[in-house]
């Protein structure tokens, strides 16, 4: 998958000149826990030692790697969106689903009972799946990546840390290297923005890249468009609260010379969805949809938030203005609470066309909340805005 040991130590070499003005400081970035590490040991893939809490080995190449979907396009129209961070070993080979033990799921429920509430509201926004199926991303990136750690083992952990601390840890530091590399804004800076007809040559996206951040990450394109781009670390101390210095890409990505597109996230298609529906591109109100949680599950005919099958909603109106039903009765929000019931009084909500989602709005907001992420047959009531624990978005996806 990457270049030979030696080529990677020599273009780290090279690149550890001129990492982001200063090496992340991961200890700024997750202060929930600390490994105890030092940040002035050795860099991984310096060395043949064996792994630990305080070297990561034998992934010690690290890869932040962001997606530009446009395609069905997913995330902010401004931003690259997180794929994951990746250990990979210093010899061209890597390792995956370390400890299926770990292979936690409910990451959203992890994160909320481990005061990681900003970390889940971020990764709502901008760790997104193309289809949807954001849960599913982050519990496949947790156990085919994140378990593949040396410094994020359990027994690296505080005494009495609780259960999943590391994964906590894990999406804690990815979102803070990702915010640490705003890739659109540098290259919008370079004058590189997304286009329908401009084309660009890989030496002009490279070179804008290697100004903002100090070195050349690899870029990978389908069909001659962008699509992925990935940066590369070497690591001191621990995944937890180590320090990453960026260093050169060991290899080139798939993308060719010249004529590279750089496409609007406007794409045609648009992305299927748990409940089998799918999201009106045209901005468009179905008169039947069922609410999908942007975390887990969806809304039943009451009103509540749930992992089972979401209920049937029919919408009157225009997504200016709309009035919601299920076979309960109207839909109506009384004292900040959403309520589907005989007698309910209808309110009136609105659609926000968002990342090709349709999203439900209350009085402007987008914004929903919950005292906890549903499980099994546990259901969570939904209040508008943001003032609960569980900060989530609903999708408008036709039934």
């Amino acid at each position: 998958m990457l270049g030979a040991a030696a080529l990677v130590l020599a273009l780290g070499g090279a690149a550890m000149a001129t990492p982001l003005t200063s090496p992340v400081d991961a200890m700024h970035l997750f202060k929930r826990i600390s490994s105890g590490c030092s940040t002035s040991g050795a860099l991984s893939c310096s060395s043949s030692a064996a792994g630990s809490c305080c070297f990561e080995s034998p992934g010690g190449l690290l890869l932040q790697t962001q997606f530009w979907d446009f395609n069905p396009s997913t995330g902010p129209s401004d931003s690259w969106t997180i794929h994951g961070l990746w250990p990979d070993n210093c010899d061209g080979t890597f390792e995956e689903n370390c400890d299926s033990s770990r292979a936690y799921t409910n990451i959203a429920g992890l994160l909320t009972a481990q005061g990681a509430s900003d970390t889940l509201s971020f990764m709502n926004t901008h760790w997104v799946d193309i289809n949807g199926q954001n849960e599913k991303f982050w519990e496949h990136e947790w156990s085919t990546h994140g378990t593949c750690y040396s410094t994020l083992e359990t027994s690296c952990l505080p005494s009495g840390s609780a259960k999943g601390a590391e994964a906590v840890a894990f999406f804690n530091t990815v979102v803070k290297l990702f915010k640490s590399l705003p890739t659109y804004d540098w290259l919008a800076q370079a004058g590189i923005t997304p286009s329908s007809s401009k084309t660009y040559t890989l030496a002009q996206i490279t070179s804008a890249l290697k100004s903002a951040s100090g070195v050349t990450p690899a870029l990978d394109c389908t069909s001659g468009s962008l699509n992925q781009i990935s940066y590369y670390y070497h690591l001191r101390g621990s995944v937890i609260d180590g320090s990453f210095v960026l260093i050169d890409a060991p290899k080139k990505g798939s993308c060719a010379a010249t004529g590279l597109k750089y496409p609007l996230k406007s794409g045609s298609a648009s992305p299927t969805t748990t409940a089998g529906g799918s999201a009106p591109t045209d901005g468009s109100l179905p008169s039947k949809a069922h609410l999908q949680a942007s975390t887990t599950g969806g809304l039943l005919t009451g009103g509540t938030w749930s992992t089972q099958t979401p209920a049937t909603y029919t919408l009157s109106g225009s997504s200016s203005s709309f009035t919601m039903s299920t076979s309960k009765g109207n839909c109506g929000v009384s004292g900040g609470q959403l309520t589907c019931a005989s007698g309910v009084s209808a309110s009136t909500f609105s659609a926000v066309s968002s990342g090709g989602n349709l999203l439900l709005a209350f009085s402007g907001s987008t914004a929903f909340t919950s005292d906890a992420t549903p499980s099994g047959t546990t259901q969570q009531t939904v209040f508008t805005g943001s003032s609960h624990a569980v900060d989530f978005t609903l999708s408008i996806v036709s039934a």
